[in-house]
């Protein structure tokens, strides 16, 4: 995919490995801080170790360290939780809560717009409760 920009929602699903890879190099285009072996510094894991993810010979990493991933490459960290497969625990909690109504309306919401979800969103994020 030399030369080509990988994103998480342009439609076909992108590995989590193969599209940490393409943001670390991008971000080492303009800055050689973000090799392999620094970045991999910077989050406190082996550099050995980050190649293997980034070449999806190893599962995803932990949460903790998706999180300290995301954060060290300016990206969403539930974007790329989401793209190995993870739920934050955070989420988790929230639907741990009141399971019921939570899986009710997120199947409610499986096919719905993205301009549905947007404004259902800002309803609640804006609403008086």
């Amino acid at each position: 995919m030399a030369g080509q920009e990988l994103t998480p929602s342009a439609g076909e699903p992108v590995a989590f490995g193969e599209y940490v890879r393409s943001v670390r190099e991008r971000r080492r285009r303009d800055d050689p801080a973000f090799s392999v072996r620094q970045v991999a510094g910077r989050i406190d894991i082996e550099p050995a170790y980050l190649s293997k993810i980034e070449r999806g010979q190893t599962p995803p990493p932990s949460e903790r360290t998706i999180r300290r991933l995301a954060a060290e490459l300016d990206e969403d960290p539930d974007v790329l939780l989401a793209m190995a497969g993870k739920v934050s625990r955070d989420l988790q909690e929230i639907v741990r809560r009141r399971p019921r109504l939570f899986g009710a309306l997120l199947r409610q919401l499986r096919e719905a717009p993205d301009h549905a979800l947007l404004r259902i969103t800002r309803e609640v994020r804006d609403g008086e409760w």
